[in-house]
Order: C-alpha cells, then structure tokens, then sequence
C-alpha cells in the first residue's frame, strides 16, 4: 500500500472510531461510487486507495460492531436514484462490505444528500444511537441540499451524527458538505491531496480523547452525621453565637412500636455536631426557656443530616436600672412568668430567648417594685429598658461625734415616715452592720438603728437618682462585765417610776458581758448564788467602761 493510501486508510479508520460504533448503536458507511472516483491522489485512482484503506480498517473493527454500506452512483450513469444499500448494518459485516466496496463500479452521478437521508432512515428504527460515514469525492449533483439535511437531521431528536471524509473538494465545495457534518456534531476531515489529507488527520488523530472520569470513590462514613440547623422563626436566620451556645439538642432513639426511650441517644450543644446511627428519633430542642419537640430522621452515615428546628420564639433583652441614664443594677431582679409554667429570672439584665406571646414581668429593687406585660414576637429582639425609680439611702451609726460604729451588730431598719391609724410605721427594709444600702422609692423615711440598749431614728427623703447619706447619732458607750462563773448579770436603771419598778435595759451571763447604752446612769445587779449585789456606773458617749463585780 503506497503512502496515500495508508493515510486515507488512517483516515478512514480515524472516521469509523470517532464513531461510537462498538457499543452505541449501528452505523452505515456511505460510499461515493460516482464516475468521479477514477480521479487520482499522488499518482493513484481514488476508488482504489478508497476500496484498499476501506479493507484495511474493517479488518481491525470488533466483531460486534453493527456496521452497513450503502453506496450511490454505482450502478448507473446520470442517475439520481441509483442509491443501494448493499450490505444491511449488522454485526460481523465487516469482510461483506469489503467485498462490496472491491466489487463496486463507479460510474454515475452524486446524490449524496439522498444517500445520507436514506441512510439515517434505515437507521431510525430503533432509539440507539445512528452514525452515517459519508465517503465523497465530490458535491451535491441532484439539486439537494447537505446543510438542510444536517439541520433537519438534527432537529429531529434521533441520536444521529454524520461524519464526512472530502476527496479533493475545494474550500467552497468542502463547505457544501462540511455542514453536513457540523450540524448533527459530526466531522468533516479534508483530503485535497497526500499532503493535506496527511495534516487534516494528524489534528484528529493527535487530539486525545476525553478520558473517561473515573467512578467517584464509594461513599466514606462521616464522623459527624447530624448537624441541627436552628431557627427562632420560620425561616432563619440562625441565631447569633451567644444565644446559640446556650441551645442543646436531645436525641431519643424511636422504636419498631412507635415509641420513643426514656434516656438521650445522645446530645447535640451549641453549634457543634453529632454521630448518631441512621433511623428515627424524637429530637427535644430546648433554649432557654423555649422548647420544641418534633420526629426526625437520621440517613445513613455517608450523608449529613440537618434537621430543622423552629423554636417559635423572641429574644428578650432587659435592663433594669435604678434611675433614668444610670447604669443596670447587678442587685435588681426580675422575674418573668407565662403560659404552660414557664418561669424565668435573673439580675440586672438579661438576654433571654422566650416563647412568643404576652408574659408578666416583675422587677424588684429594694423597696421599689414594678411589674408590666411583655410581649415577645418570633425571630425578634424585644428590647425593654425599664426604670425602677429609686434612690440610694446609705446608713451608718456613730458612738458619739467622731465615733462610727462599726461591725455588723447593730441592727438598721428603714421604716416609713407616715404613721398608719393605729399608729406604727410600716418597715420598707432592714439589715445588719455598718454601710447598710437601701434602695427606695422616692419619699420620707426613718432609719431606725439599734446597738444593744442604744436605739435612735433618724428622718430623711429619698429621691429618684440620687444619694443620701445618714448617719444615726447613738450618743451611747460601751460598758463591759467580768463576774465568776455563770452568774446572771442585768442593766436597770438607778431610779424607779411610778410603780416602784425600775426599767431593764438588757441581761445576760458571766463571766463576761458587754453592751451599748445611751449616755447616762446605770446599775449592775448581779445574783451570787441568792445573794445580789449592785453596782452602780456611769456610760459616756464614746467611751468605754470596764467593770469587775467580784463576790460580796
């Protein structure tokens, strides 16, 4: 085989590869046989490397390619009908149509465009894929049209393709036939002598078929399968990371009977993930105050479950504050009350999510006290800065001038200043020691400090916003007691009233005692046993007084 026919076999067999036929439907060779195939290529006649190059590549073809030949011009001079197709496409035909191809005339006109229609009928009868190889060495000469069949071709929804093999064709008359390949997503490989055949199917042959994609990986378990997506609202988005931190997700596994277990599978917190064996769960949602619950169901392992929570909830953001613009006060509380038990609290202020709805809210600071509804809505931030209106009341005590009482003895009491009908005060707060703050309303007090016999009020106003220091004159001194043993001691005064009584201001036991009084006179009774002895004793404000009682 000389040089031009080993290229139009290469040719050839480049054709019938880019054509699926193996395993993707038959294909029909379509073999121009006209007169003008005794034209010459590098010396030899063009039906006779066509005939050579057409045995050499159906010798290599798999046995079960389904492959036929029709040919025009072969039997005929100046007919356009002379179309035959010689060999139906079947498996194994490969040495029929060789034979065929070898015992061809050629002889008549070139009415490919008929040829390649008859074709593609003949191939139409099943869905498979259809490849036409049309082999010409000249244009249309029946007044037909290749582009318009191309276009009509592929318009009709058959899987069809046309490649075309041109033998000496000009540029223009290449482009006849050309389009019939273009249009159906076939090519259109030129042959116009030895030398471009030889460049036209080094870019076909070079060009390296798209490689086959190599079947994804089998699926690898995951070591987290479950991640909840959480919603306030319907719709998103997801809460912020401080509220969804404070989220924990419970998952209880559901049984053949419908049922699911008293004890957690597992928990899921925050925005991290889970593992949890496919299969349905109850999943318990619950945030602060808000919970659903709600079935879901968990996929295998190689996939990421996302269940969808809807909490049906609102944020509430409180601030309590003791007077306007004044910072939140870490001692006010608050509680907050609803629907179905819930209760929540705290101090100061909170950031809270809440169901939806209409809740009662109370708030406290020392002796003031508010309460209002809330209304929460879902997937929103309800902010309420609310002002308790009260004043700072600081009480402290002293001896005498310059004598602060200090320690946690001595006992303070805010009482209201106004008297009720039966006379009594009523008491707004009480506390302990020195410093001792109260959080008021605005209006008149009395604080009210006792320190062992030493008990003195003072009047004062609280307003909104500010501070009020009082300072609760005792005018009192400390006298101290050393007797033996356990003896019963007591304070009386050195004088009787009316009755010939004298008043108590306080007793205890040995073998030692003290205590505070007011600045005056005094006398120590102690009972020996049966035997009482007094002492008399003066108290001076800010001062100390030691008395030892011995035995008479």
């Amino acid at each position: 085989m000389d040089f031009a026919k080993t290229i139009l076999a290469a040719a050839l067999y480049q054709s019938l590869l880019s054509a699926p036929l193996a395993a993707e439907g038959k294909s029909i060779i379509v073999l121009d046989a006209s007169g003008s195939m005794w034209g010459q290529i590098d010396g030899r006649a063009k039906l006779e490397i066509a005939r050579e190059a057409l045995g050499s590549v159906l010798a290599g073809l798999p046995a079960e390619t389904e492959l036929g030949l029709m040919a025009y011009g072969h039997r005929e001079k100046g007919s356009c009908s002379d179309i035959e197709l010689v060999v139906p496409p079947a498996a194994g035909t490969a040495q029929a149509i060789t034979d065929a191809a070898n015992a061809m005339n050629f002889l008549g006109k070139t009415p490919l465009t008929e040829a390649v229609r008859r074709a593609a009928g003949e191939l139409r009868s099943t869905e498979a894929k259809a490849t036409v190889i049309l082999i010409t060495d000249g244009i249309e000469t029946c007044e037909a049209d290749p582009c318009a069949l191309g276009a009509e071709l592929e318009a009709s929804g058959v899987d069809f393709t046309a490649h075309v093999v041109g033998f000496g064709l000009t540029a223009e008359e290449g482009a006849t036939v050309a389009c019939l390949a273009e249009k159906t997503g076939g090519k259109y490989i030129e042959a116009k002598d030895a030398g471009a055949l030889v460049e036209a199917l080094t870019t076909v042959v070079v060009a390296k078929p798209e490689p086959v994609p190599e079947p994804p990986p089998p699926p690898v378990a995951l070591e987290n399968n479950v991640d909840p997506i959480l919603y306030l609202a319907e719709g998103g988005p997801e809460p912020e990371a401080r509220i969804l931190q404070d989220t924990y997700f419970e998952f209880f596994a559901i049984g053949a009977d419908g049922k699911a277990t008293d004890a957690t599978t597992g928990t899921i917190y925050g925005a991290g993930l889970g593992r949890f064996p496919p299969g349905k769960y109850l999943l318990r949602t619950s945030l602060h105050e808000a919970m659903v619950e709600q079935e879901i169901e968990i996929g295998p392992d190689t996939e990421l479950s996302q269940p969808v929570v809807v909490l049906d909830a609102g944020i509430l953001n409180l601030a309590l504050r003791p007077s306007p613009g004044a910072d939140p006060d870490p001692d006010a509380f608050w509680e907050l009350r609803g629907a179905n038990d819930l209760y929540d609290s705290g101090y100061g202020t909170g950031y809270r999510v809440v169901p939806s709805g209409e809740h009662a809210l109370l708030a406290r600071l020392g002796a003031a006290e508010v309460s209002q509804s809330v209304v929460i809505d879902a997937g929103k931030v309800t902010d309420l800065d609310l002002v308790l209106g009260v004043g700072l009341a600081v009480v402290d005590a002293s001896y005498a001038e310059g004598v602060a009482v200090e320690g946690n003895d001595h006992f303070v009491e805010i009482l209201e200043a106004k008297k009720d009908i039966e006379g009594s005060r009523k008491t707004v707060g009480y506390t302990y020691g020195a410093g001792a703050k109260f959080d008021l309303p605005p209006g008149d007090y009395v604080a009210v400090v006792t320190l062992g016999a030493a008990k003195v009020e003072v009047p004062f106003t609280a307003k909104v916003g500010e501070r009020v220091d009082i300072v609760v004159p005792l005018n009192a001194g400390v006298a101290a007691f050393t007797v033996p043993g356990d003896n019963f001691i007591e304070v009386l005064s050195p004088t009787k009233d009316i009755n010939g009584n004298r008043a108590s201001f306080g007793y205890s036991y040995g073998p030692a005692w003290q205590s505070t009084f007011p600045t005056g006179d005094y006398v120590a009774i102690v009972d020996f046993a049966g035997t009482k002895t007094e002492t008399p004793f003066t108290v001076k404000p800010g001062e100390r007084l030691e008395l030892t009682i011995t035995a008479p």
